[in-house]
């Protein structure tokens, strides 16, 4: 339910803006917040099994949830991958696998602003 709220009070302050509505001090911090979300960031993490031994050799995707192409990378020897210039105005899912064996899905979210995501996937 907070996630809908959000979502309809940006398109709120997003329509004032655009209709005019708002003062001019307040349409240029909304710019620039705006601007915080669009653009490009970069993936990257490591596989790991049991307690935190690194995984070689597994195969990371990065599946866009909008248009369903996924992007793969195979992890280094100690167990990283990357993933670079990942839109941030999509979300994502993202897990590894290897022998048969599956990490969970985690979420790169559209509403998070970071532009460097770091993750831990552990192999079940």
């Amino acid at each position: 339910m907070k996630c809908i709220r959000v979502r309809f009070a940006a398109i709120a302050i997003f329509c004032a803006f655009a209709a005019g509505m708002m003062p001019s001090a307040s349409r240029g911090g909304l710019v620039a917040a705006w601007a915080q979300n669009l653009g490009q960031r970069d993936v990257s993490g490591s596989v790991v099994e049991g307690g935190s031994e690194p995984v070689t050799g597994a195969t990371v995707f990065l599946k866009n949830q909008k248009t369903k192409s996924i992007r793969s990378y195979t992890s280094a020897k100690d167990g990283r991958f990357h993933f670079a210039q990942v839109n941030m105005s999509d979300d994502y899912d993202l897990w590894a696998e290897k022998d048969n064996r599956k990490t969970a899905v985690k979420t790169v979210s559209s509403w998070d602003t970071r532009k460097e995501f770091e993750v831990e996937l552990k192999l079940k």
